[in-house]
């Protein structure tokens, strides 16, 4: 961040790394949460930038529905699912079941975001 500016992938980070163990959030509520309700598809990019940051848990966060719309940015054929499954999240053809059970959004469990 240079002179005051932040940085959006940078934003969008700091909301994933606090999305808890077994939980997952979607775009559209980082999105939201950061303060940009429209960048949905732009917080999906800094996702796919993520993946040489070893402390962003990036297959925690999928679409509105429970799919894992970014998988095929991970390793391997199932990475991002075997790494939900790991943390007790039940996947099924791409599809995080019971997805009202493990959403977790950060506009309700995280303090106002601060620009």
């Amino acid at each position: 961040m240079s002179q005051g500016k932040r940085n959006f992938f940078e934003d969008v980070y700091s909301v994933v790394k606090k999305i808890p163990f077994g939980k997952v959030t979607s775009y559209g509520s980082i999105a939201k949460y950061i303060g940009s309700p429209q960048s949905s598809r732009m917080v999906g990019w800094a996702m796919n930038s993520s993946h040489n940051i070893h402390d962003v848990p990036a297959h925690r966060v999928v679409n509105r529905q429970g799919l894992l719309t970014g998988k095929h940015h991970f390793e391997g054929t199932n990475l991002m699912q075997q790494l939900l499954e790991s943390e007790g999240i039940k996947v099924h053809e791409n599809k995080i079941l019971n997805f009202s059970s493990v959403y977790w959004d950060p506009v309700i469990n995280l303090p106002p975001f601060k620009k």
